[in-house]
């Protein structure tokens, strides 16, 4: 079973034991895009990268999408970064990344002008049944 395993803060964490939340969203930055997602171009063959460095760039404006990385669950840990931490470990039933638009439709660049300009991106990880728990 394939796990991603993320830490999430108290309140969060007990509205997933509860049932109460059902969907887990995560920002995906540049830094850690290869955990959360893969940018697909369609020619040749459907190909996938892990980062935008390595999409040759005769391939860049060639209709590229992003496609999520599959998890079958989560492993969520709350708590102190210290000793045995309450966590569960929960089923993954869909997961979906997109880029974020302002209210015109827009891409939302963050760090416009700079080296470390990138679009905003985020993923969502719609949760099933718990598979395991420990308090």
């Amino acid at each position: 079973m394939k796990t991603l395993v993320l830490s999430i803060k108290r309140k969060f964490f007990d509205e997933i034991v509860e049932g109460t939340k059902k969907k887990e969203y995560r920002e995906v930055r540049p830094t850690v895009f290869k955990k959360y997602g893969r940018i697909v171009v369609p020619f040749p063959g459907g190909t996938e990268y892990q980062s935008w460095d390595e999409v040759p760039e005769d391939l860049l404006n060639s209709g590229w999408g992003i496609t999520p990385v599959k998890y079958d669950a989560l492993k969520l840990l709350t708590g102190e970064y210290k000793g045995k931490r309450p966590y569960i470990i929960i089923e993954v039933v869909n997961s979906d990344i997109y880029l974020l638009t302002d209210e015109n439709g827009n891409d939302i660049v963050i760090g416009e002008g700079t080296d470390n300009e990138y679009l905003a991106t985020e993923i969502c990880y719609e949760l099933g049944n718990i598979i395991e728990k420990s308090f």
